[in-house]
């Protein structure tokens, strides 16, 4: 086996340095040492972070999220990322951008090393300029304008135009590294450098002092010298591969070298089941061993030696030799500024090399299978999603000692970790609750957190069995027992009709932002969680709705009109009865006239009394000699027992305050008088707005809508607490009898007459 042999064969590095070895002019104080590496925190606008880096090599890495563990990592550049569109000249901000995200690598303490192709077409550039200029001015006089215009430039051969670029690319690389305090050092080979045993020798000794020092080697075909490659005659079992293009150099080297990961970049996304830009190609995520008879491959690179073919052949050799790959695109003007560090982080980006197939699903076909499921659970009757819903609710009570079991695991497993104290009491009410053409849930005694998470996928799921939809669920890992046998028992119901898949439960390590990709699968997506959460799934899902609010900033707005008997008891409600919830007080306004009079008193007491820490608005603490802290941000929601009061003068300035402070969820208002009330109510632009009644009627089963699968404070489609019908959508079907548009023109013989028609039924044969 190779790696037998360079395990026992190489020598360090001694005086038998390879001839083509170049390292850059940089003072040698530019080098950063690894002992230095770890005080270097602020180099650059990029944060510095630690990593576990040490790990033995011998094993690919089973998945993306263990790419952020890598320590050796070889970056190949391809001719169609360091070139131009005209194959003449380098991209030069794609190249600086790359320099700058291996920056970023090497200074986390990762040994770095590039494999780049663009010394043809660098040198094809300066020896065109040279042919220009070498013209004699005389031919160029008597030649004539037009002439010149058209003056031919001969073919230029690779060899020439390699030996005249490598210089100036590695200026070119020098230069940029040197930006970021990096010294890089340049290395040209060739297939004999690999084959000849003492070559491999000084060959490997270099590179592992280069790394030792922290020096970036920058590798290369020696171009100017190398002879054809051999067709077919490269990657020929995991002993054998030769040095065909800089495919097969990266791969030979990566093994060579023991390298976590081999980071191959393009000008495609990675690889497709058929050529890409055809109408039915698809990216693959993850590239599997034996896979190759799945995929259709099409013409290679507009420049370059290999195509994606070539690619594949040579990231599978490395896979073998315990080198993990991942093959991206490195010219998309969005991307390519965070690629290579998207792809260490694992984030979804490009094709992932694993031989460890997962035993189920990936999270694509699992989103297929969901709408798959959901078009036919679509056309079931409103009766038979209601049995299923029946039969769901059946074996919650049948199943309830398996899910404490569950519940059990994922305590256990949780102990050390956050979790907060919760009742069911919310969850199980609503359960209880008889939704509009559907059915009830029977209630089920369970008061534990993880199940009480677990739970409300059960509550998501009957909606989406009710409305007829699809359901793909992504679970936390605190609730992760519960979660599964919730959802088997969610497909056990759906099985009854035949459409067991219609919900599927992701238990792969996607992470929320790669699932926010999947813009061509699903529909919609509706958060569960933290603000944070929220916040960060509505700015990754750019191309896919998101029905929800990233805060619950609530108000209200006690006037000077209102009732000292009703104001302590609304305030205590809404604040203290479930503080952590979305819909609980955060912000209490006090008309000014209100200061100093009993009703206030009695508001801070009552606050004191439940242990409400308060902060105070800017208005409010300066009116106080010794105030309670004042305010950060008077746009907090703090979820806990804390309230911040502030002071307003009058309705008007209230509704200001919510408008610029707010986050349109749910706003009260404490009056007697009704045309202020009326005037409140018509004016503050929130889902939910409430004239003497508690912020926690904010909810959908107390709106009678049932299970609510959660609120929206957007201003389309559903706004509020979301049940079943928030859900649904309009869909048009016109059952025509040879109907034309003609027909019911100016001079046509119909007219149109609209008016309400009762449903027909369907026929379900």
């Amino acid at each position: 086996m190779l790696s037998q042999v360079y395990r026992c064969g190489f020598q360090p590095f001694n005086q038998h340095l390879l001839p083509w070895v170049r390292c850059t002019t940089v003072s040698r104080s530019h080098c950063i040492q690894p002992s230095v590496i770890r005080h270097v925190r602020s180099w650059s606008n990029i944060p510095f972070i630690t990593v576990p880096l040490s790990r033995t090599h011998g094993k690919s890495f089973a998945h993306r999220g263990e790419l952020k563990h890598a320590k050796r990592i070889v970056v190949k550049l391809g001719s169609a990322v360091v070139t131009r569109g005209d194959e003449c000249g380098l991209a030069l901000g794609r190249l600086a951008s790359i320099v700058e995200q291996v920056s970023v690598l090497q200074n986390q303490g990762r040994e770095m090393m590039l494999v780049t192709s663009g010394a043809v077409a660098f040198g094809k550039q300066r020896l065109r300029h040279e042919i220009l200029l070498s013209q004699s001015v005389r031919q160029a006089l008597h030649s004539g304008q037009n002439q010149l215009k058209e003056m031919a430039i001969p073919v230029l051969e690779a060899r020439a135009c390699a030996a005249a670029g490598q210089s100036g690319l590695m200026a070119l690389y020098e230069a940029m590294f040197t930006q970021y305090s990096i010294c890089a050092a340049q290395i040209l080979v060739t297939n004999l450098d690999f084959h000849d045993e003492q070559k491999r020798r000084n060959l490997n000794g270099t590179l592992h002092e280069l790394l030792r020092m922290n020096i970036v080697p920058i590798v290369n075909t020696n171009d100017a010298v190398v002879p054809p490659a051999e067709p077919n005659s490269d990657l020929q079992g995991v002993n054998v591969i030769s040095v065909k293009d800089n495919d097969s150099l990266a791969a030979r080297l990566a093994v060579e070298m023991k390298t976590d990961l081999l980071i191959v970049l393009s000008d495609v996304e990675g690889l497709f089941d058929s050529p890409p830009g055809s109408d039915d190609a698809k990216l693959i995520d993850i590239f599997y061993p034996g896979d190759q008879q799945s995929v259709t491959f099409g013409t290679k690179s507009r420049v370059g030696m290999g195509g994606m073919e070539a690619k594949v052949k040579a990231a599978l050799w490395a896979l073998q030799g315990g080198t993990s790959v991942v093959i991206a695109n490195g010219t998309h003007p969005k991307v390519s500024g965070h690629v290579i560090t998207d792809i260490v982080e694992g984030k979804k980006v490009g094709t992932f090399f694993s031989e460890v197939k997962p035993a189920g699903p990936t999270v694509e076909q699992q989103g297929e299978m969901a709408r798959s499921g959901g078009r036919m659970l679509a056309t079931l009757e409103p009766e038979q999603r209601a049995e299923i819903i029946h039969h769901l609710a059946d074996l919650l009570t049948d199943q309830r000692d398996e899910i404490l079991l569950a519940n059990k695991k994922d305590l256990e497993e949780s102990e050390g970790e956050s979790l907060e104290p919760r009742s069911l009491a919310t969850g199980r009410d609503s359960i209880s609750k008889k939704e509009k053409n559907a059915t009830p849930f029977k209630q089920v005694d369970i008061s534990q957190p993880p199940v009480e998470k677990a739970y409300v996928k059960v509550l998501v799921a009957a909606l989406a069995i009710a409305s007829g939809n699809g359901l793909l669920l992504k679970g936390g890992k605190e609730a992760a027992h519960s979660n599964r046998i919730l959802h088997l028992l969610t497909q056990e119901a759906l099985s009854i009709h035949g459409v067991k898949e219609a919900v599927q439960l992701v238990n792969t390590r996607e992470e929320v932002e790669d699932l926010c990709r999947l813009d061509k699968m699903i529909d919609l997506i509706i958060p569960r969680g933290s603000s944070q959460l929220v916040r960060d799934i509505q700015k990754a899902a750019k191309g896919i709705p998101v029905m929800g609010h990233s805060e619950g900033i609530c108000h209200m707005y006690v006037d000077s009109e209102a009732s000292v008997d009703k104001v302590t008891r609304l305030v205590r409600d809404s604040k203290c009865e479930y503080p952590a919830a979305c819909n609980a007080l955060e912000t209490l306004l006090i008309h000014r006239d209100l200061l100093r009079t009993p009703l206030f008193d009695q508001i801070i007491d009552m606050l004191r009394v439940e242990q409400v820490k308060i902060h105070a608005g800017p208005k409010f603490a300066s009116y106080l000699t010794f105030s309670p802290s004042e305010v950060k941000s008077l746009r907090t929601e703090y979820g806990d027992l804390e309230l911040c009061i502030e002071v307003v003068d009058n309705v008007q300035d209230a509704i200001d305050h919510i408008h610029k402070y707010g986050s349109s969820h749910t706003d009260v208002i404490v009056t007697e008088n009704e045309n202020t009330a009326e005037f409140f109510l018509q004016h503050v632009d929130s889902a939910c707005v409430f004239w003497n009644a508690s912020t926690r009627f904010s909810d959908g089963y107390r709106f009678g809508l049932g299970a609510e699968v959660g609120i929206s404070t957007s201003r389309i489609h559903a706004r509020g607490p979301v049940g079943l019908e928030g859900l649904l959508t309009t869909k048009w079907l016109l059952r025509g009898k040879d109907h034309v548009v003609s027909d019911f023109s100016e001079h046509g013989s119909l007219k149109y007459l609209h008016e309400n028609l009762p449903v027909p039924q369907r026929n379900t044969n």
